[in-house]
């Protein structure tokens, strides 16, 4: 049985979009960005049935040009990467407010 890693549900439904649709890491932040409902990028993709639908990729690469005038995003993070960052910055917070408590404390 091999580890892997658990990710909250809202980053761990992204992952799986991702493998199970074959889409990369810059097509996957910009769905996000468009607001797609991981739940329903099933029913968009090109199940090699419907000749006149775009590939998957494609057509979220069009829907992205279309709403922000440009081919991606300028900067593509990973969901892994945006994991990480939130992780940090709970820290961060968590450590702010530790250090404001402690000082505020009456002694």
């Amino acid at each position: 049985m091999s580890k892997q890693k658990q990710y909250s549900p809202r980053f761990q439904i992204w992952i799986d979009v991702r493998k199970r649709h074959k889409l990369s890491h810059a097509h996957i932040q910009m769905a996000r960005e468009l607001g797609m409902n991981p739940k329903r990028i099933g029913k968009l993709d090109n199940h090699k049935q419907e000749p006149w639908k775009a590939p998957l990729p494609i057509f979220i690469e069009n829907l992205y040009f279309k709403r922000f005038g440009k081919g991606g995003p300028e900067n593509v993070r990973t969901i892994e990467q945006m994991v990480k960052e939130e992780k940090q910055s709970q820290l961060e917070r968590k450590q702010r407010k530790s250090i404001v408590k402690a000082g505020n404390s009456p002694a």
